[in-house]
């Protein structure tokens, strides 16, 4: 099953049938929603409002670990994740896509992990985003007719505030193509949970080191939204008969094993406690398998 976290905009997709809200209880708290599912040209998709409908959480306020959670037990194979994130470069105008490869972590007040004392874990996040997926959205991006660019570095701030100039151009001078505040630990908790991650940054506006960011208006910024959620649901409805394509093959990153030797805590240390809210994420290693939403 193909998930989409992003925001209420992408799940009106023409065609989408079958659709029902459904609530995932999680060992790790409330989701940001309810999960839309549905069925586009036969094919299952899960859609997960990361803010929550309304927009009511803001990015500090996301339980991302119940969201990769309550998706895993949903079924959820491959996620993909949208967000809207500001430009660092001058060749990445808004209404740009960008198939991300790459993150700086810069978010400091977030459970970024399912493990800790009694189960720790660590996970490689070399190359913290699925290049299988990203193959199929740059194609479906391509057939789509979206402007975008496949690969950039995504700086992750911890927000709610938009950064200072001094902090933008510090981001610059690190090579970093993007900048929003949503996407970790996002990807960080979908390679715990072993799920195939990709990221699709759909620039809105320049960051404030653009000699021309004081003169964008809230109207041009919206507009750029509006137009970023029609190209966001072409990409989506083009992606997912190719994802669903790809599913069930052996991810050749080994997303689907990422935990395979990432377990340090010996078996007979394990707190049992930890052990059993780890059903659906780590279930495949410890031998539970979680139970039916």
């Amino acid at each position: 099953m193909l998930a989409v976290i992003g925001g209420s905009g992408v799940y009106a997709i023409d065609g989408l049938a079958h659709t029902r809200w459904v609530k995932v209880d999680s060992p790790f708290g409330e989701p940001s929603d309810e999960i839309l599912l549905g069925e586009l040209a036969g094919q299952p998709l899960a859609f997960l409002p990361r803010h929550g409908r309304g927009h009511r959480l803001p990015p500090s306020a996301i339980n991302f670990r119940a969201n990769i959670d309550a998706l895993k037990r949903l079924g959820a194979t491959q996620v993909l994740s949208v967000s809207a994130v500001g430009s660092l470069r001058e060749d990445l105008p808004p209404g740009t896509f960008v198939i991300v490869d790459q993150f700086i972590d810069r978010t400091y007040a977030r459970e970024k992990s399912f493990f800790g004392t009694g189960l720790v874990a660590h996970v490689s996040l070399a190359h913290p985003v699925c290049s299988r997926l990203g193959d199929a959205l740059t194609v479906a991006a391509t057939e789509a007719g979206i402007r975008h660019v496949r690969g950039g570095t995504y700086l992750v701030m911890e927000g709610p505030q938009f950064s200072s100039k001094a902090e933008s151009e510090l981001y610059r001078s690190w090579n970093c193509d993007v900048i929003g505040m949503t996407n970790m630990p996002e990807a960080k908790l979908a390679r715990e949970a072993e799920l195939c991650y990709a990221t699709v940054a759909m620039v809105t506006d320049f960051d404030c080191w653009h000699p021309d960011h004081d003169h964008v208006s809230v109207e041009m910024i919206v507009r750029t939204l509006h137009a970023n959620a029609d190209h966001a649901r072409n990409l989506v409805r083009q992606v997912a008969p190719r994802v669903a394509r790809i599913e069930g093959g052996a991810c050749p990153q080994g997303c689907q094993h990422a935990l395979e030797y990432a377990l340090i805590t010996s078996p007979d240390a394990r707190d049992p406690v930890l052990c059993a809210r780890l059903d659906a994420v780590a279930g495949r290693v410890l031998g539970r398998r979680a139970a039916a939403p």
